[in-house]
C-alpha cells in the first residue's frame, strides 16, 4: 500500500494543531478573496473539485511574488490546495551563509498556506544546482561535507516539522543514460549521500512523505529504469523513501504517451511508492494561437488522467500559477505560456480540461 499524503480532514486538525506549535512566523497573510470576473461567473476553482475527490492540485509558489502581488495571493489560494516552495528553501536562498539560515520566504509560505488551508510540500533539500558559493567553492572534506548536510537537513526540515507534508529530498541525482549524474555531492561524498539525506529528513521528521524528485524520467527510458534501480536499492535497503516525484516539464512535442507514464507510476507503485506529477508546465513556444492552447489542454487533461487512474498518484503540482511569474516567462519575456493561467490571471483551455476530467472522475 502506498504511504497516503494526508487526508483533508487530518491535514486541517493538523494544520490547526500547527499553527500553535509553529516557530514565530510573520503576520499571516489574509484568507483570499475571489477574483471577480467583469463579464461571465468563473468556472469553479480546481481546489474545490480535487477537495471532492480526495485530490492535491497544487502550484509552484514564490514569496517575492506573492509579497509583491496580492492578486497573484488571491490566484493561488483560491485554485490550488498545495502550495511547493519553489524557491525558498532550496540550500541557496535558505542557508545563504555558513552560520546563517534565512527563513523569511519559507515560515511566510507556511504561514500564507495556513492561512487558506493548503497543504505544502518542501524543495528541495539536495540539488547540484542553487548551492551557495561557501560551500561549492571550499576545499571540503568528505568528513565536513557530510556534516554539514547532515546539519542543513537537520534544520530545515526540522524547523517545519508537523508543517510541511512532503519533501523532495533528493533532486536530479539521475543522467540521462540511467547513471548517477556527476554532482557535486557525488563528488564531494559519494554514492552514499542519497540514502544519508533521506535517514536524515526522517529522522528530522519522522511523519513527512519523502521523495525522489527528477526530469525526463516520466516515460519508459533509460533514465526511468535509472531512477527505478535507485529508488528500488533503496526500498531494498530499508532507507525511508516514501515516493518518485516526477517533474513533467514538457512541450507540445515532447509530452510523454500516457501509457508508459502510466506503465512507470504502476512498476514504482509495486515497490510501495506514491507518484506525485510536482512540476508540470506545457511549452507552447513564441506564438501563441488556439490550436497550440487546445493542445496543450489536451497534455495536461492527459497526464491529469494518468494520475487519478493510478492506484499510487493522487497530487499534480504545477510549476507556477500564472505567466506573469513563470520561471519560463523569465527566461523568454511572457513567451511559452507553460502554466494554466495567462498573464491576466485568466484561466486557459487548460482549466476547463482539468475541470472536465475532474468532473468525469467518480
Amino acid at each position: 500500500m502506498k504511504k497516503p499524503f494526508l487526508p483533508l480532514a487530518l491535514l486541517f486538525a493538523t494544520l490547526a494543531c500547527s499553527i500553535l506549535q509553529a516557530p514565530t512566523l510573520p503576520t499571516p497573510f489574509p484568507t483570499s478573496t475571489v477574483l471577480p470576473s467583469p463579464t461571465v461567473a468563473p468556472p469553479p476553482p480546481l481546489r474545490s473539485l480535487a477537495e471532492e475527490r480526495g485530490f492535491w492540485i497544487g502550484s509552484a509558489v514564490s514569496y517575492e511574488y506573492l509579497r509583491a502581488d496580492s492578486i497573484y495571493g488571491d490566484l493561488v489560494a483560491r485554485e490550488f490546495n498545495l502550495l511547493t516552495t519553489e524557491n525558498d528553501l532550496k540550500f541557496g536562498p535558505v542557508h545563504p551563509e555558513p552560520d546563517r539560515y534565512d527563513f523569511e520566504g519559507g515560515d511566510a509560505l507556511v504561514a500564507f498556506a495556513q492561512a487558506n488551508g493548503m497543504a505544502v510540500r518542501g524543495h528541495t533539500l539536495v540539488w547540484d544546482s542553487q548551492n551557495p558559493d561557501w560551500l561549492v567553492g571550499g576545499n571540503t572534506t568528505r568528513d565536513e561535507l557530510i556534516r554539514l548536510l547532515r546539519e542543513h537537513i537537520y534544520t530545515v526540515v526540522g524547523r517545519y516539522r508537523g508543517q510541511i507534508a512532503a519533501w523532495d529530498v533528493v533532486n536530479e541525482a539521475i543522467d540521462g543514460d540511467g547513471n548517477l549524474h556527476d554532482t557535486f555531492w557525488l563528488r564531494g561524498i559519494g554514492p552514499d549521500y542519497i540514502p544519508l539525506a533521506f535517514q536524515w529528513a526522517h529522522e528530522a521528521d519522522p511523519d513527512a512523505i519523502l521523495f525522489y524528485n527528477d526530469q525526463g524520467a516520466e516515460r519508459m527510458n533509460a533514465k526511468s529504469d535509472g531512477v527505478y534501480a535507485l529508488v528500488k536499492r533503496l526500498r531494498d535497503g530499508g532507507i525511508p523513501i516514501h515516493g518518485v516525484g516526477m517533474q513533467m516539464h514538457v512541450d507540445l512535442y515532447t509530452a510523454p504517451p500516457p501509457g508508459e507514464v502510466a506503465a512507470n507510476m504502476a512498476r514504482l507503485g509495486e515497490l510501495g511508492l506514491e507518484v506525485h506529477i510536482t512540476e508540470m508546465d506545457v511549452r507552447v513556444g513564441s506564438e501563441i494561437t488556439p490550436e497550440k492552447m487546445h493542445r496543450q489542454a489536451v497534455i495536461y487533461q492527459d497526464m491529469l488522467k494518468v494520475c487519478l487512474e493510478a492506484n499510487n498518484c493522487d497530487t499534480m503540482v504545477v510549476w507556477g500559477a500564472t505567466d506573469r511569474y513563470s520561471w519560463l516567462s523569465e527566461r523568454t519575456s511572457m513567451q511559452d505560456a507553460g502554466v494554466l493561467f495567462d498573464i491576466d490571471y485568466r484561466p486557459k483551455p487548460a482549466v476547463e480540461a482539468l475541470l472536465e476530467r475532474f468532473e468525469l472522475t467518480e
